[in-house]
């Protein structure tokens, strides 16, 4: 059975940072693409970014140059460093296994930037 359990969201003041991990079970992490989607209030799921199997990454406009995927094999998480943070980046932020949004995902983290 597949499991995400997605951590590290929270109430941050806009310029701030968080990273967000995703813990994966149930699954072959390290053949497994990972993706980030988000979702706020009123809204359709966003993608956010994605990270291959092969270490590649990719990142929606809205995000790139301010947030960062990463993936530790080892410890079958997923990551995502999220810098120069902004009002509109508050959703609660997901982790998909493969690169179909609507795919497997976990309950979500909510990240709020409010001053």
């Amino acid at each position: 059975e597949v499991q995400l359990m997605e951590s590290g969201g929270g109430l941050v003041q806009p310029g701030g940072s968080l990273r967000l991990s995703c813990a994966a079970s149930g699954f072959t992490f390290s053949s497994s693409h990972m993706t980030w989607v988000r979702q706020a209030p009123e809204k359709g799921v966003e993608w956010v970014s994605r990270i291959y199997a092969s270490g590649l990454r990719s990142y929606a406009d809205s995000v790139k140059g301010r947030f960062t995927i990463t993936r530790d094999v080892a410890k079958n998480t997923v990551y995502l460093q999220m810098n120069s943070l902004k009002p509109e980046d508050t959703a609660v932020y997901y982790c998909v296994m493969g690169v179909n949004t609507a795919g497997p995902k976990g309950q979500g983290t909510q990240v709020t930037v409010s001053s």
